[in-house]
């Protein structure tokens, strides 16, 4: 299959990228190189005769249809966004362009082209969500694919808008599409601003560790390359119109990951305190969800997928990677925002 990756430089995009590679399948990485984007994450397929970059923005619908025109794939996996939760609150607007508009602009010229091609059967639109456009969790329950939505962020709320214009893509124009709703990923390469990244980099460099509120937030975690291998199971197999939510049935508290985290560091590379003595408390961010959860019954009854690696695991293998690639996370403590508190300033 030739498949075309948007956001294939960013961190489950190249996990995508690299696994479809090794898979034998053809890819072309679309990708608009911003702040997270990062082509070093794609140096072991750079060369692969069946690995394709191409930079170019969602929301230049010419680029986009220049790019599925000269390449012609079988697939598409809408992967490219804008993530950080706490950057669409400090700046909502990049996320309205990039996930609402952008993901419009990728839906009418992924119908363009499939309609210049004749209507390919086996043509499939991806489009990657998140469980965050389902709001936020009591103490008991899951999401499933019938949950409502209730975002509560920008960058839910964006997420969810594109989620309704792939639906309707498909109801209005019979667009062949899939969907799917994931867990937090976690795993290698892995942009320095998010949650286990922060941990082990101040870890490491003698710096506070900070936890928002008391850290008892909790979140479902997804190693990055179960959720690449869930991803393209969906695109091969999955129902059209069908969502799937993929979840890494890892519930924990965000305290004890990083509680976790700090013991695998003082085993892996110990110093004279416990790392856990770094662990400051620090102001919630806004709207900040009690719990999320995965009901992964869909996909593990409809097309036999369920996660191989245990948080335990994960987290391992993920704090040796970061140990073991000083050279690739150094290079990104100067982009913008990485190592400053971000979202503050609703």
């Amino acid at each position: 299959m030739k498949i075309l990756v948007t956001g294939g430089a960013g961190f489950i995009g190249s996990a995508v990228v690299r696994l479809a590679v090794a898979r034998g399948h053809e890819v072309v990485n679309l990708d608009a190189l911003t702040y997270a984007g990062c082509l070093e994450n794609l140096a072991s397929v750079a060369d692969d005769p069946f690995y394709t970059f191409e930079q170019a923005d969602i929301r230049d619908r010419a680029a986009l249809d220049r790019i599925l025109a000269a390449h012609q794939p079988d697939a598409v996996m809408h992967l490219a966004a804008e993530s950080h939760v706490d950057r669409s609150i400090d700046g909502p607007g990049d996320f309205i362009e990039t996930n609402i508009t952008g993901t419009y602009n990728m839906l009418e010229a992924a119908r363009s082209y499939w309609v210049a091609q004749g209507k390919p059967e086996g043509f499939r639109f991806h489009h990657i969500s998140t469980d965050e456009v389902y709001g936020s969790l009591g103490a008991e329950g899951m999401f499933t694919e019938d949950t409502p939505y209730d975002p509560r962020s920008p960058y839910s709320a964006s997420k969810a808008s594109s989620d309704h214009l792939v639906r309707a893509w498909h109801e209005t124009y019979g667009l062949p599409v899939v969907l799917t709703n994931c867990s937090n990923n976690y795993g290698a390469f892995h942009f320095p601003e998010k949650l286990v990244p922060v941990v082990i980099l101040n870890a490491l460099a003698g710096k506070p560790i900070p936890v928002y509120g008391q850290g008892l937030n909790v979140r479902d975690w997804l190693y990055v390359e179960d959720h690449a291998d869930a991803l393209l199971l969906v695109l091969e197999k999955g129902a059209l119109g069908r969502s799937y939510n993929i979840g890494g049935e890892n519930e924990a508290r965000n305290i004890d990951l990083v509680k976790t985290i700090c013991s695998i560091l003082d085993q892996k590379r110990p110093e004279e305190t416990p790392y856990a003595d770094q662990i400051t408390f620090v102001q919630d961010r806004a709207g900040h969800d009690l719990r999320y959860a995965i009901d992964p019954s869909r996909i593990r009854d409809e097309l036999g997928w369920r996660p191989s690696v245990t948080v335990e695991e994960g987290l391992e293998r993920t704090v040796q990677w970061y140990l073991d690639n000083e050279d690739w996370w150094r290079a990104l403590q100067n982009r913008d925002g990485v190592g400053q508190r971000l979202g503050t300033k609703g």
